[in-house]
């Protein structure tokens, strides 16, 4: 992966769920972005962000709470969607530096809900799926999730798994052990 200024986002979402279908009329939809922004030529972790999102069709109920720990209170004192997306793009620079996912998921769900909204997609073309190369990497057959993926780098799970903001900070500990072997470059 090659990036102006050696900068990298990586990004984790949570986006509203339930234990089984969504209720009638209810989407999947964005509530909490994490962002670590990653130094790669310094092989440093560099700044965390948050940023909490309201959802429109849906709302967190029980499982998505006891999944992620927000809940419908905390996102309703979120950005909306477009509001995020802009933020992300001006702020944080989304559409000029490449980004990292774990999986595909996270792109898909923000290409879906940009779709379905109207809004902008704030990234550019260069995304990584940090879990594809960590399982080339490592010579897995089946990529791992990302708590399994940090036990076999032998790095620690910080923070709240499934949250988003620690998710990106630990995703990001994963791109720095494979850009630490070139496996990015």
């Amino acid at each position: 992966m090659n990036s102006a200024g050696g900068l990298l986002n990586v990004v984790d979402v949570e986006a509203t769920c339930w234990e089984g279908p969504p209720p009638p009329g209810a989407v999947s939809e964005i509530i909490e972005i994490g962002l670590t922004v990653v130094d790669l030529d310094e092989g440093v972790r560099v700044a965390k962000h948050r940023l909490l999102v309201r959802p429109a069709r849906s709302s967190v109920g029980d499982f998505c709470t006891e999944l992620t720990g927000l809940t419908q209170e905390e996102v309703e004192g979120g950005l909306s969607f477009a509001d995020a997306c802009r933020e992300l793009a001006a702020v944080h620079r989304a559409g000029e530096r490449p980004w990292a996912s774990w999986g595909d998921y996270d792109r898909h769900q923000f290409t879906r809900q940009c779709e379905a909204t109207a809004t902008p997609y704030p990234f550019g073309r260069r995304h990584t799926n940090a879990k594809a190369v960590f399982a080339d990497a490592h010579g897995l057959k089946k990529r791992p999730g990302m708590a399994q993926a940090l036990r076999l780098a032998r790095l620690p799970l910080e923070g709240r798994h499934h949250r988003g903001e620690d998710d990106a900070w630990n995703i990001a500990a994963l791109v720095l052990e494979l850009a630490g072997g070139r496996a990015l470059a």
